[in-house]
C-alpha cells in the first residue's frame, strides 16, 4: 500500500501532498532506506525529501492543534455565557 501511494506521490510535489499521502511517502522513504535498495547518494536525497515532508506534516499537526484549541476555547466560552 505505501508503495503504491508513494509512487503516486512520487508524481506530484511535496507541496501537493495531503497530509496522509506525504506521510506515507514518508514512510516508504524510510523503507527504501533501510532495505538497501538505494545507494548512499540516493539514500541522502531520499532523506532530504522524508525531512522536509516531516516538516510539512509536524506544521500540518501544530496548525490543527491549534484550531482544536481555538474550538475548545469558544465552546467553553460560549458555555459560561450560557448558550
Amino acid at each position: 500500500m505505501a508503495k503504491r501511494v508513494a509512487k503516486k506521490a512520487g508524481k506530484r510535489k511535496g507541496a501537493d501532498l495531503g497530509f496522509e499521502e506525504a506521510l506515507e511517502a514518508v514512510e516508504s522513504i524510510i523503507e527504501r532506506i533501510e532495505s538497501g535498495e538505494v545507494g548512499l547518494e540516493d539514500s541522502i536525497a531520499e532523506y532530504e525529501k522524508g525531512a522536509a515532508l516531516l516538516k510539512r506534516c509536524r506544521a500540518t499537526l501544530e496548525r490543527a492543534e491549534q484550531r482544536i484549541r481555538e474550538l475548545t476555547a469558544e465552546e467553553l466560552e460560549e458555555s459560561s455565557r450560557g448558550g
